[in-house]
């Protein structure tokens, strides 16, 4: 749980079918065990998709052994039970018996096959759907420790670790003695490079190199971090400028014919011959850090023969197979207890702070050790959501059609053959699956940059750069935005035949046409005010949004209202899916306005909010939320949410006052919130 609600919304689905009164229900955190429970993890908005059938099957087989339980007990047909609110009823002689007076003889009964059971219609369902809190609200606004950051153990110390501002710098020598002296230190080390610590690899046995101090406080450790002298060995860190990069990336776009062909349909340069129109733009997009609420910590103790950790981590079992290749220990002598994450989005897949606090409790000597980074470490040592450039072409003919797309996507790669982690684009990215004459190039910018999943990898900047280009196709087309995408969806059919989890373009088109009939599309607005819509496809889930916003003449913007309609399947739990999609818009808007991760010489010159302005809360837009409850399977929306956000702003700026921006963040083209 790192607050997408799945603590909440996963109990929901089983409790549905085992017929439980929610008030019954207590949820508690598992042990982390891939033998007893499978794979445990949160990413890629898969927790809903990947459990919502074995979930229903679970709470329908405890359902009908309760019902065989009941029936055994009262020598009466299963057939005249019935079940409600943690009991089973036998209504004709008007004798009811709870669940728990029931379990221990439904307990000695066989287990019936999955699939045998029967599933609840949706009609039936009492608990889906609705508004539910969460279980750890209370906990939440009370301030008990849920967290990481509140985790402690007896016999605790504390340390924070430094490294080399340069990624991937060593140390070379460190005024250590003088550490020592400071108030509240115990001591003070250099910890070696392990491995590779610039690649994203959850399950990866890496650490950088840096100097650990360890202390009898959090402050301690960072009073003493100020006063730490290192040298670096910056022979093997990054140089990586990003000033550099735009340049080169220009360069590069101007030799599509260089770049690599990732996939092509019909024959682009035939439509681009039959235009009635061709339309040319190029995109930016900034790095940007994951700026989690919680900065990175975890608390581990290496007890020699085994290795004890306390960790608020997306991936646990991974967490466990890196400290297991980190030590030389059995998996089995690994033991992770499961913290709720205070904000994840992807910074949590890695197991980085993990790896760290296990190599320095054991040289610290085998005492148990929280390490807390700052803000300032948080910012400069992520897996940042990649930046890149999108070099587009397209063809519209004589009657508004767009017949003809290129996409040019130059981006970065570590090792000059594949792009880095999140740095990629699939050939087959809408619109290119449903324009028959399209190419999808690629060129690669060598980096040294850590990169990694940021919500909705991928989509989060392609979402942009495509949905604003196609703006500028359908206003260079003269055709209302609006008609203009759902003629690009064409007839409704899943864009790959048999894959049900494609873009499908009849839903797309459903949630395009819900949210402009929501947002009162085609209505006239007051001058410098206007209406922007985008749609987007990712983590099998159809996203539809428009921004209302207004424009003045210095270029600062109130977003006014965004509307957002989706198809999603079936929502389990009301209240925590219009949770994600308003914090998603909402992050959406703020990572457009002003975020970005800039570097010169390997360095990172971000380093905390004051450089990188999240929207406070005043700026909030308000966002109404709409879900087609469609009969398809359920499919997350923490991350799909997110990537319509940005296009949809940036069109309704360009409709308002006739800009086009072209570049994440707004505030580089000199628009403010």
């Amino acid at each position: 749980e790192v607050g997408q609600g799945v603590k909440t919304a996963l109990p929901m689905i089983l409790a549905e079918e085992l017929d439980a009164d929610w008030n019954d229900v207590e949820v508690v955190q598992s042990e982390i065990n891939a033998e007893l429970y499978g794979p445990q993890f949160a990413g890629g908005s898969t927790s809903i998709p990947l459990n919502w059938d074995p979930l229903r099957k679970a709470g329908a087989t405890a359902r009908a052994m309760l019902v065989s339980a009941a029936a055994k007990t009262w020598g009466v047909p299963e057939s005249e039970l019935t079940t409600e609110n943690s009991h089973v009823m036998h209504r004709a002689s008007k004798r009811s018996l709870s669940y728990g007076e029931l379990a221990a003889t439904a307990a000695t009964l066989p287990v019936p096959s999955a699939d045998s059971v029967q599933l609840k219609p949706r009609s039936s369902y009492r608990l889906l759907g609705k508004r539910i809190t969460g279980v750890d609200n209370q906990k939440i606004v009370t301030g008990q420790p849920l967290f990481g950051i509140d985790q402690k153990v007896p016999g605790m110390v504390y340390a924070s670790f430094t490294k080399a501002p340069a990624i991937g710098g060593r140390v070379k020598s460190a005024n250590l003695d003088h550490i020592k002296t400071l108030p509240g230190v115990k001591d003070a080390f250099v910890v070696d490079a392990i491995s590779d610590g610039v690649a994203f690899n959850p399950a990866g046995a890496a650490v950088m190199s840096g100097v650990a101090i360890i202390a009898n406080t959090t402050w301690a450790a960072f009073q003493a971090k100020k006063q730490l002298q290192i040298d670096w060995d910056d022979s093997k860190a990054s140089a990586d400028s990003w000033t550099g990069a735009v340049a080169e990336a220009k360069e590069l776009a101007k030799k599509p014919a260089d770049a690599q062909v990732l996939g092509k349909g019909g024959d682009f340069d035939k439509a681009v011959a039959g235009a009635g129109k061709t339309v040319e733009g190029m995109y930016t997009v900034h790095y940007v850090s994951h700026a989690d609420l919680e900065p990175q910590n975890c608390t581990a103790w290496h007890k020699g023969n085994m290795v004890e950790i306390w960790a608020p981590t997306q991936t646990p079992q991974s967490a466990v197979d890196a400290v297991a290749a980190l030590t030389g220990l059995p998996k089995d002598k690994v033991l992770l207890h499961q913290l709720r994450g205070g904000g994840g989005f992807g910074r949590r897949l890695a197991n980085d702070s993990v790896c760290e606090v296990v190599a320095i409790s054991k040289q610290a000597g085998g005492v148990p050790v929280k390490v807390q980074w700052m803000r300032e470490d948080d910012m400069a040592f992520d897996y940042y959501r990649p930046g890149g450039f999108h070099s587009f072409k397209a063809a519209v003919d004589k009657s508004g059609k767009l017949t003809g797309w290129q996409q040019h996507f130059i981006t970065f790669s570590r090792d000059g053959k594949q792009p880095a982690t999140a740095a990629n684009l699939s050939p087959g990215e809408f619109p290119a699956s449903v324009v028959a004459d399209n190419r999808m190039l690629q060129s690669l910018i060598a980096s040294q940059i850590p990169t990694g999943p940021w919500r909705a990898p991928g989509s989060n900047t392609i979402a942009f750069a495509v949905q604003s280009f196609l703006h500028e196709c359908s206003v260079a087309a003269g055709r209302d935005h609006r008609e203009f995408l759902l003629e690009v969806m064409g007839e409704p059919r899943n864009v790959v035949p048999g894959n049900a989890r494609s873009l499908h373009t009849g839903r797309a088109a459903d949630v395009i046409k819900l949210v402009t009939e929501k947002a009162g599309w085609g209505k006239e607005m007051p001058k410098g005010r206007a209406l922007g819509l985008a749609f987007h496809y990712s983590h099998a889930g159809h996203f539809a949004e428009v921004a209302d916003v207004s424009v003045d003449a210095n270029r600062k913007i109130t977003v006014h209202k965004i509307y957002m309609a989706a198809d999603i399947g079936p929502i389990v739990n009301l209240s925590g899916a219009e949770n994600q999609c308003q914090g998603a818009i909402t992050d959406g808007l703020s990572t457009a306005m002003g975020l970005k991760i800039t570097f010169e010489k390997g360095r990172v010159e971000q380093s905390n909010f004051d450089k990188y302005p999240i929207v406070r809360i005043d700026k909030a837009p308000v966002v109404e939320v709409h879900f087609i409850q469609s009969d398809y399977s359920p499919t997350g929306c923490g991350e799909p949410a997110l990537p319509p956000a940005a296009p949809a702003i940036a069109n309704a700026i360009y409709t308002a006052m006739g800009h086009r921006l072209r570049t994440l963040p707004f505030r580089d083209e000199g628009f403010s919130i």
